[in-house]
């Protein structure tokens, strides 16, 4: 890898640039949820997503693999809620079928690319 390529910030991680995007494509979707949710779904889903990003950062800044490991997983967990949210509101007519994919898929390529970080935490010492 070249010094270019060299991962410096969390920012510069595949997986939370990923996440970034879903975070994005989350809060635009629910603005057009029934005002009723905004304390509810839309609460929760944004609750979600921001756990997502805001634990690969944490993650990224710790030293330990083990402590990487820790809030890579918590992201996972996140990420889980969110996608279980999405149904949801599909189901409840809150996301129209195209709306649900486009984001479930978003979820897929970000879930893919955290089990990459949880893969590199348990195989090898990881450093920030």
């Amino acid at each position: 890898m070249n010094d270019d390529n060299k991962i410096r910030r969390f920012t510069d991680l595949h997986a939370w640039q990923e996440g970034h995007k879903l975070v994005l494509m989350v809060y635009r979707n629910t603005e057009t949820f029934p005002d009723k949710e905004r304390f509810g779904i839309i609460d929760q889903m944004r609750r979600a997503v921001i756990s997502l990003t805001s634990n690969i950062a944490e993650g990224f800044s710790r030293r330990s693999s083990k402590e990487k490991n820790r809030f890579y997983c918590m992201a996972q967990a996140s990420l889980v809620e969110l996608q279980n949210q999405l149904i949801i509101s599909r189901d409840i007519g809150y996301l129209s079928n195209d709306e649900f994919k486009i984001i479930a898929d978003q979820s897929v390529v970000a879930n893919k690319l955290l089990n990459g970080l949880l893969k590199a935490t348990k195989d090898k010492k990881f450093e920030s």
